[in-house]
């Protein structure tokens, strides 16, 4: 008899609901964050790029701007003629693989912002954009590298360079960084929500076992309810993408001005 649980805080594991780590990840990323956001108040027009672990799957990225989103609703400004208020603190996008956007557009809504609060706040996965940036980059008559093979090569365009540079460019702004929150994110100790699930899969794991069931523990999506059980090895596969038709994440994009 084997189990085994589900460690990545990428949570792109079929069909598992949760996998261990990242709800507190996602929770960690944001309280990085609200240390980081200060700097937008060090330098007129600054462009903050907040850079978070995940690559194709995205779920990461939003759930952590949600968390932030939650924590900023709940303090107190003392006046808009500050320099930090709500609006200079908010997320203005969240850019995740699975949503797509137009850098032009992109641009032009964000510097919008730029010019009316004097900084930008952007939220985007690892692996964000990268088709986006290989239209862009064919647009101004770059070159894209590729391998030999034809195939574009990853490791050569780095969205947040890309990003730093050429979002920079479009929104006018004077000073630009990127924060990446991924190392301290992970290395926390688990959180309550998490702390729960391992103990829920850990008991129908020892039950599992004593009954002779093998399997991989989690909240198994594919079944009614979404009950914790050894979910059959065979089912069990990575690459899981965000879904971005979720309430709480759509809300969000709605209330960022993103949709």
């Amino acid at each position: 008899t084997r189990f085994f649980p589900v460690r990545t805080i990428d949570n792109d594991v079929y069909p598992i609901q949760q996998t261990f780590g990242a709800d507190t990840a996602a929770l960690q990323g944001a309280i990085f964050f609200t240390k980081i956001v200060s700097e937008s108040t060090a330098n007129p027009r600054m462009l903050i790029l907040h850079k978070v672990m995940g690559r194709d799957s995205g779920y990461l990225t939003p759930r952590t701007a949600y968390y932030y989103c939650e924590s900023l609703s709940k303090l107190n400004f003392a006046s808009p003629l500050f320099p930090s208020s709500k609006a200079s603190r908010d997320i203005h996008a969240v850019w995740i693989p699975k949503l797509k956007f137009g850098m032009v557009s992109e641009g032009a809504r964000l510097k919008k912002l730029m010019d009316e609060y004097g900084c930008l706040n952007v939220f985007f996965g690892e692996g964000t954009g990268v088709e986006e940036i290989v239209k862009d980059m064919e647009s101004r008559g770059e070159e894209v590298p590729r391998d030999a093979f034809g195939y574009v090569s990853l490791a050569k365009i780095n969205p947040g360079e890309y990003f730093s540079k050429h979002l920079a460019e479009q929104v006018g702004a004077e000073k630009t960084i990127v924060q990446k929150s991924g190392y301290f994110a992970r290395s926390a100790a688990a959180n309550e929500f998490d702390r729960n699930l391992i103990g829920d899969c850990a008991k129908v794991g020892v039950e599992s076992a004593i009954a002779g069931v093998s399997g991989c523990m989690g909240q198994d999506e594919g079944k009614e309810g979404h009950p914790t059980r050894a979910i059959e090895f065979e089912r069990v596969k990575g690459g899981k993408p965000f879904d971005t038709t979720q309430e709480w994440f759509q809300q969000m994009i709605k209330e960022i001005g993103q949709a």
